[in-house]
């Protein structure tokens, strides 16, 4: 079970994570969406949907510094253990806090407004209690171990998250992981699966390039700007 868990599983999650991407851009291209239900109710989303949405940011932001930045890294940078525990304990607590709060609300939106209720499916449903464990269980196994500097995960789930990637997954490391993070673990992996086939699949489409963008000029304010100056790419002048 050990070998399966810490040496099978994460390569067997990542495969269904890739298949998933791969099926669903393929044969479902216009079902990847959020399937937005703001149409229905829209005051209850506009404090539950960014309060989810920044929550889970800085959660996936800390889970990947702490499994993926060596502690010789932050070190480097001058920052010491206690202090970066004590900003795991306070600020991975706070996001999971933020996470939660939006995840409830949206449920209780869903739950209490009959049009959003009845869009909802058993899919959308398997995927808040995912979401909902994978992160009450993690805040719960961070607070379960607060005494000193708490559980140094940088030192057996870290190496092993990172050894994934040589195809040499160093197993030995879960041995004195206590059962709560084993458990978290294990749900995020679960989490990780069903992303493709639920909702969640639009975390892939983040509208990056919108950031980057030329701005819409609908009308210019000196009508000289119209001039013979050659238009740079993406800012071509409109002239209907």
């Amino acid at each position: 079970m050990t070998a399966f868990l810490w040496g099978v599983l994460p390569y067997v999650t990542f495969a269904l994570l890739v298949a998933g991407l791969i099926w669903r851009h393929r044969y479902d291209r216009f079902g990847w969406t959020t399937r937005s239900s703001q149409i229905y109710e829209s005051k209850l989303l506009n404090i539950a949907s960014p309060a989810f949405h920044y929550g889970i940011l800085f959660v996936l932001v800390g889970h990947l510094v702490g499994l993926f930045v060596p502690e010789s890294w932050t070190a480097a940078l001058g920052v010491s253990e206690h202090t970066y525990h004590l900003f795991s304990l306070y600020g991975g607590t706070a996001a999971g806090v933020l996470t939660v709060a939006g995840i409830v609300l949206l449920i209780y939106r869903r739950r209490t407004n009959a049009p959003v209720f009845r869009a909802t499916t058993a899919n959308d449903k398997v995927m808040y209690v995912v979401l909902l464990a994978a992160i009450v269980l993690g805040m719960v196994a961070k607070l379960a171990h607060t005494s000193g500097d708490g559980y140094d995960y940088r030192r057996s789930l870290a190496p092993w998250a990172r050894s994934l990637f040589t195809l040499q997954p160093d197993i030995d490391r879960m041995a004195s992981v206590p059962v709560l993070y084993e458990v978290h673990a294990v749900i995020g992996m679960v989490l990780i699966a069903l992303v493709p086939y639920t909702r969640l699949v639009h975390m892939f489409s983040a509208p990056v390039q919108y950031l980057f963008r030329p701005y819409v000029v609908y009308r210019t304010r000196d009508p000289r700007q119209l001039g013979p100056r050659p238009d740079k790419p993406g800012w071509e002048t409109s002239r209907r």
